[in-house]
This record gives structure tokens, sequence and C-alpha cells, in this order.
């Protein structure tokens, strides 16, 4: 095992290639979780969340938030008003990530940034998954036609108004097509919902 000097050397090699380490990745590269618990102590580190940290002169992105809950919940993938937000959809600045995950998937303990997890079937789950980099992070954030079909699916629990908004701004800034947002709809079930909105934006463009 190396000594700590060593391993505190390894430890901000890697969260500098990083961004964001789960303690899993730094024990891996032989880091003890003693040393980590040290390092938050001399403030060489921060902890974000259990088993979570961060250098504390690293850059932070507006999405950190994203970046931090893709590393908690790796599966998962950002939805709903996070993915809204993210495309620059709505005027919302969500509370919490709203985070899409399957059926059986593990939910994690409420630590570090509040995360709202939605559950969905494994086929919408996989379709329309767009792969960003944040601080270096890997987040899953579904696109915008998909985006808008679940806000629609799940107007009840985001607010129809948010929807529409969110609707409205994907078509008047071009982000997406009527005919992508149909096909998403239809996929999920939801156009016989989306399209009565759909038709009122579009009919005098």
């Amino acid at each position: 095992m190396p000594e700590p000097a060593s391993q505190r050397r390894i430890a901000h090699t890697v969260l500098k290639a990083r961004g964001i380490a789960r303690l899993a990745e730094l024990r891996a590269e032989g880091v003890t979780a003693a040393t980590m618990s040290r390092m938050e102590r001399d403030g060489e580190v921060l902890r974000l969340a259990r088993g979570l940290y961060q250098l504390p002169d690293a850059l932070l992105d507006a999405h950190h938030s994203l970046a931090e809950a893709a590393k908690r919940v790796p599966k998962g993938v950002v939805c709903l008003v996070s993915a809204l937000a993210f495309h620059q959809l709505t005027d919302q600045l969500p509370r919490q990530v709203w985070i899409a995950i399957g059926q059986k998937d593990w939910a994690p303990k409420a630590d570090g940034t509040p995360v709202r997890l939605v559950r969905f079937t494994d086929r919408l789950l996989t379709e329309g998954v767009e792969s960003h980099t944040v601080e270096g992070v890997p987040v899953k954030v579904f696109e915008v036609a998909k985006t808008i079909a679940d806000c629609f699916r799940y107007r009840n629990k985001i607010g129809l108004s948010v929807a529409i908004e969110g609707l409205q701004e994907a078509l008047r800034q071009r982000k997406t097509t009527p005919g992508e947002i149909v096909r998403q709809a239809e996929r999920g079930a939801i156009a016989t919902v989306i399209r009565p909105y759909l038709e009122a934006l579009t009919a005098n463009g």
C-alpha cells in the first residue's frame, strides 16, 4: 500500500482528471478512505456527498449539480425539468436534479445535491439519450424532443404549464421539430395529449 503522501498525490491526479470522483474510483487507484478523510479535514478535497469528492479549486460549471448527480446515479438520465433547464428551455431553476432510472434500479440515499428520481420503463430510458461532459464527468441527458414528450407524460408531477413552456421554447428556438416531438410522443403513447398544444402553437407559424 502506498504511504499517505503518495496516496494524496494519486487522489489529486484522479480528481484533476475526472472532476468528481467516487470513493470506489479512488480506492481502485490505491487511495484509502482514511486518506480521503484526512484530506477532507485538511481542506485538500471537498466532500460533496457520501463517498463523492472534488478538489476545492475545481471550476464549477453552471450544471455542476448534474455532474454530481451523474456520479451518484451512474445509470440515471437527466430528465424533465432538469433536462429542460440544461437545454435552456425553461426559466425554472430546479431545486433538485430530476433523474430517470429503471423500474428496478437502486435508488441512492439522500445526501448532497437533492435528487428527484422518476422510474422509466427500460424502453423509455434508453431512447433519445445524449451524452454531455460536465466538469469532466459524462452526464446522460434526454434530447429535446424526448424531454418535451416526457414532460407531458409526467405533467402531473411537474405541472402542465412547465411542459407547455418547454414546448413553446423548443419550437421558438428551433431546437427540435414538430415532427420529431410527435414521433417521441407516439413512442411514449402521449401523442393525443401533446397534439392539441402543438397544433395551437404551429397554427400561426
